[in-house]
């Protein structure tokens, strides 16, 4: 049976084209939550975007019929039509003012009118109160990159192997990938184990099938780090090949993702020529997304407002420089870079190692258009624990550093490790596995 889907404000936030992706069912936009869209199109990020675009989605439609009497979306697709809030269907006991009541007055009516309706809706509290009233009510998943976390690439592969092919991958000698039933990508890590002893293992990187496996170079005292497990080998190993424009690398909080990463950017900016694969600069930026109050709540000039944001990456460049007086110089010299990310988008930047950390925090949408600004010459890092996001928009399976791994692990320009070890300190590793 058609039904007739009744969408939150938050599901056209999270994406503007939403009413197109359900099928046959009739699309009922509360007039209630035009007010909330238009609240939304001044801000600055993929939200205030989307409400933009809903606008110009709504006026479009209008233009073909009367939102009031229904629009047909299209061949294949139901219509769309805006649902009149009457206070006379509000269930007794809810508070008359408030939105989320307003659009299950509007579902009770529609019910009582003889509709088969369900809200859409990615605010839980308010699935929650329609379950309470006997009203079908289902969560909205934008685009997921993958079907589960478990299911995301991770960069890296153990393969069986005869005891003598380690032996002769150690002497230098061609050795290749033997066959497999494992689906292989490029620039993924190979850690091939002897069949005699799990202890007897070499660490490689994959190209294709018809070139023989490279060797892992361990590089040691990069800016007084040196790698401390595998996954660490790993992430140095793609961060210094010139040949991957981008490299993404995630994991728990203490893995060391960004730390590394401004710790080969450095190396290659400041101890490394042009000519032998240097960068004329390091860029470091992350999305403003916070946790609790937005930045506007926060005192002082824009300057003292992005501090909070941008401390934890000078808090790495610190660490890495142990002088702070050298770190201000190189900064004043426009050598390193670290800025917000709302001040990147419009840039379009070349021959610079450019890092962008808590990728996680966005959306596809707002990654892609990073990505796009990546001019000439340019390393773009991504960095991100895809289990800790701020942005209420985006969940695990369909953020932008997701989306990233998943789009970009064909092809060889790109390369992806998942740092699993903590090395921060005993407690801050145990603190991400318990809490």
């Amino acid at each position: 049976m058609k039904k007739t889907l009744i969408l939150d404000t938050n599901v056209f936030l999270t994406e503007a084209n939403s009413l197109y992706s359900f099928g046959k069912d009739d699309i009922a936009i509360p007039t209630v939550i035009l007010d909330e869209i238009d609240r939304h199109k001044h801000r600055q990020d993929t939200a205030g975007l989307n409400a933009r675009a809903m606008n110009r989605i709504l006026d479009k439609l209008r233009s073909k019929g009367s939102l009031f009497m229904g629009v047909p979306l299209g061949r294949g697709k139901g219509q769309v039509f805006a649902a009149q809030y009457d206070p006379r269907y509000m269930p007794s006991g809810m508070e008359a003012n408030d939105s989320d009541n307003k659009i299950i007055a509007i579902a009770v009516r529609l019910k009582i009118e003889g509709r088969d309706i369900a809200v859409i809706s990615r605010d839980l509290n308010m699935r929650v109160k329609c379950d309470s009233f006997g009203i079908e009510c289902h969560d909205y998943q934008p685009q997921q990159a993958v079907k589960s976390v478990d299911k995301l690439f991770d960069g890296s592969e153990i393969i069986e192997v005869e005891d003598k092919l380690i032996d002769e991958f150690y002497a230098d000698k061609e050795v290749f990938v033997p066959e497999t039933k494992k689906v292989l990508y490029p620039n993924q890590f190979i850690i091939l184990t002897s069949d005699k002893s799990d202890k007897k293992t070499a660490l490689c990187r994959y190209v294709n099938n018809d070139s023989p496996l490279r060797r892992v170079y361990s590089y040691q005292d990069i800016w007084g780090l040196s790698a401390n497990n595998k996954e660490q080998k790993f992430a140095m190993d793609l961060l210094f090949d010139n040949n991957v424009q981008i490299v993404s690398l995630t994991g728990q909080a203490g893995t060391g993702k960004t730390l590394i990463a401004a710790a080969c950017g450095l190396e290659q900016v400041l101890h490394s020529t042009k000519a032998s694969g240097g960068y004329d600069k390091l860029i470091i930026t992350r999305p403003v997304q916070p946790m609790g109050r937005d930045i506007g709540f926060l005192p002082g000039t824009l300057e003292e407002k992005m501090m909070p944001w941008i401390a934890p990456l000078r808090d790495n460049l610190e660490y890495l420089f142990g002088d702070k007086t050298a770190l201000d110089m190189q900064m004043e010299q426009g050598i390193i870079e670290i800025e917000a990310m709302t001040y990147i988008r419009g840039r379009s930047i070349s021959n610079a190692f450019m890092i962008v950390d808590e990728a996680q925090n966005l959306t596809a949408h707002e990654l892609k258009t990073i990505i796009t600004r990546v001019g000439h010459g340019t390393k773009l890092v991504l960095t991100g624990d895809i289990q800790q996001i701020d942005n209420s928009y985006v969940d695990a399976v369909s953020n932008g550093l997701t989306h990233a791994v998943e789009k970009f692990k064909n092809y060889n320009i790109a390369g992806h490790i998942s740092l699993k070890k903590g090395e921060r300190s005993k407690l801050a590793t145990l603190a991400a596995e318990i809490l």
